[in-house]
């Protein structure tokens, strides 16, 4: 791939569009806005944006061509996506493009299909104190990060939480009311880097959090394509005598 990680994040984009839903007062511009914003601000990252409302999601063939990491945020219109856009992002991530789903995302139908599971989980929305705790000390996804970092407000997400066991567990948070959630989580599919990452409900102002943006931004730059060998399926011929 090129030096320039090409990013694409998507977004609902439903909540800030409603003049009368709090989300639009944090994000006035979007959510998807904020974080391209950030990215956009990083040495070697160049970022675009698409919504739901947009032809095909915003996820055309093309488009997705040009992306090499995919970031999602949805929540109220999941089955709004298209099975045929699912089916398209599902290939491009299985051929080595990484994705990475934020909150909400748990319930996409793309974070589900290549899952395998319900990714259904507890949940509270109450505005309380989240502690996201490093497991792994030396991923490129902590990397500028101390033991923990701390969120004033979040929705708490709540264990248990119906995933695959993660190739790597990243983080896991604390929430005030005594829950623990695996909040951090990477995966392996086909070709592609997966990370899930809990923090980002849309009343609160999590997309300007400098620890979290930081790390979305290490996910980037971890899920990024690394060049391979041409994988070869199929009837082969042996490599020595027979």
């Amino acid at each position: 791939m090129s030096h320039t990680i090409r990013v694409t994040v998507w977004n609902e984009n439903r909540h800030e569009r409603n003049p009368n839903h709090p989300a639009r007062r944090v994000y006035p511009e979007g959510m998807h806005t904020a974080i391209a914003n950030y990215l956009a601000s990083l040495p070697g990252i160049e970022t675009r944006t698409a919504t739901l409302d947009e032809p095909e999601h915003g996820l055309t063939e093309d488009v997705l061509a040009a992306t090499d990491v995919l970031t999602w945020w949805g929540h109220v219109a999941h089955a709004e996506v298209q099975d045929v856009v699912v089916d398209r992002v599902q290939a491009r991530v299985l051929n080595g493009m990484g994705l990475i789903c934020l909150h909400s995302a748990h319930f996409s139908k793309i974070f589900r299909r290549l899952m395998g599971t319900t990714c259904n989980l507890k949940w509270r929305d109450v505005g309380e104190k989240e502690r996201l705790w490093v497991m792994e000390h030396g991923h490129p996804i902590v990397e500028g990060l101390g033991e923990y970092f701390e969120l004033p407000q979040e929705e708490m997400y709540g264990e248990p939480f119906d995933i695959p066991a993660p190739d790597t567990l990243v983080f896991v948070s604390w929430f005030q009311g005594g829950e623990v959630f695996r909040s951090g989580c990477c995966y392996t599919r086909g070709q592609g880097r997966i990370f899930y990452f809990c923090p980002g409900h849309e009343t609160y102002p999590t997309y300007y959090d400098q620890n979290v943006l930081r790390v979305i931004g290490n996910a980037v730059r971890w899920a990024a394509p690394v060049a391979e060998p041409t994988r070869v399926f199929g009837n082969s011929k042996p490599l020595e005598p027979l």
